[in-house]
């Protein structure tokens, strides 16, 4: 009876083993057991966030995160730091936050604990920063969570143009809608795509009525030492042009302070209908200037000397204040050979303002900035310079902002 009983105890033990080695199998996959950081990314990724990462090393905690669910920058950044500062802040050390675009590090956005400060942390005590250090080198390598690479994206452009060159009516005026598609190719790569759809045209010609192509772009942004950032585009650009156009952005230590460079070449051309006719001529053109940020208003300065595609060169002065859905503001130009000009601009981002991305199914949505240009003096021929990509306006360009940033994060 003793060994019969010794039997049944060994026999108890053994599978009590087996239950407890297959729930420390189970309850990891269920959630628990998790770090705070493999839980805060998880989280991350079903908000909608793409190219998720994070490390943790001796001096600080590391995320990464790309924001396509929310259209606005600056209010998908502060979803993310609420969900870091619920389940993913490190104890006792730094946690950094790095934004990316296309895969390519734009912003960083950093919590430095206080010892003994046990008050609740708001937006005021993160530092958003253009400088990533080596923060981004260390995480770089880890395996990506939702990668954005070979997802596509179907963008509608409405667009509204209007002019007044004749007595007999008040303004002729067209409008046109764009279907875009942009695919991400590789890190910092878009391929840009658009079709033409005009609505309605009252004296903008034959060819304007006529459905068409619009960007065909191949851009490439990357990331240079010293915080540089830029984008090289080739393709075809509004204006009739076709060729190479190369941004430079670059801000100081003091982050209100920035300059700018952009450079391009450019031939002539147009569709008529699908058939592109070219005239073989072609030209230069560049910019460079100085930004100032006014981040108590979010308003925004720029001074640019700039030659244009007629070869004349002049300086131009814009001053746009941004509001978390729209940007608003006017410019004044004044180059050789021509008369002064000057008007305003208002873009407006239009909804869906969020709207993830189911796997790799095509997500049609609209634009981020829609908006319109007055030119005051009914300028036709000088002061132009091509945008080398349907996705360029104010909107995008102010997008991360450290300042901008910094102003939705005190919001909450």
């Amino acid at each position: 009876m003793k060994k019969k009983s010794s039997y049944k105890g060994v026999l108890q033990e053994y599978l009590l083993y087996c239950i407890a080695i297959l729930c420390l199998a189970v309850i990891p996959s269920a959630g628990f057991g998790q770090s705070t950081g493999e839980r805060t990314t998880d989280n991350l990724v079903k908000m909608g966030f793409e190219n998720v990462r994070w490390t943790d090393t001796p001096e600080e905690r590391v995320y990464t995160v790309e924001n396509s669910a929310y259209k606005i920058q600056a209010l998908g950044i502060r979803k993310a730091i609420e969900m870091i500062q619920s389940t993913g802040l490190p104890a006792g050390k730094p946690c950094k936050l790095i934004v990316t675009h296309y895969n390519v590090p734009q912003v960083s956005l950093t919590y430095q604990p206080v010892a003994g400060d046990t008050a609740t942390i708001s937006g005021e005590d993160w530092k958003v920063s253009y400088e990533v250090g080596e923060s981004w080198e260390k995480v770089k390598k880890e395996k990506k969570k939702n990668s954005s690479l070979f997802k596509v994206d179907i963008l509608v452009y409405p667009q509204l143009y209007f002019k007044n060159y004749i007595i007999t009516q008040i303004y002729q005026a067209l409008l046109e809608f764009s279907p875009t598609v942009e695919v991400s190719l590789w890190p910092g790569m878009k391929f840009t795509g658009q079709i033409i759809l005009p609505a309605y045209n009252d004296g903008y010609g034959e060819l304007a009525g006529k459905v068409r192509p619009g960007y065909l772009t191949l851009a490439q942004q990357f990331r240079l030492p010293y915080n540089i950032l830029g984008t090289a585009t080739v393709g075809f650009f509004d204006y009739d042009t076709y060729g190479a156009d190369l941004k430079l952005f670059y801000p100081f230590r003091d982050q209100r302070f920035s300059i700018e460079g952009r450079l391009g070449y450019v031939g002539f051309g147009y569709w008529k209908g699908f058939k592109c006719h070219y005239n073989g001529q072609y030209t230069g053109y560049w910019s460079v200037g100085g930004n100032f940020y006014w981040p108590r208003y979010n308003t925004q300065f720029k001074l640019r000397a700039e030659q244009y595609l007629l070869k004349e060169k002049g300086v131009r002065f814009e001053m746009m204040r941004h509001f978390r859905y729209a940007s608003v503001g006017f410019y004044a130009v004044k180059a050789e050979h021509a008369n002064s000009n000057g008007g305003f601009k208002f873009f407006i981002a239009l909804p869906p303002y969020k709207q993830k991305r189911h796997r790799y199914i095509p997500r049609v949505s609209t634009s981020l900035g829609t908006g319109i240009t007055y030119n005051a003096g009914n300028e036709k021929y000088y002061y132009h310079m091509p945008y080398s990509n349907a996705s360029d306006n104010v909107m995008e360009e102010n997008k991360f902002n450290p300042y901008f940033i910094k102003s939705e994060l005190l919001n909450y």
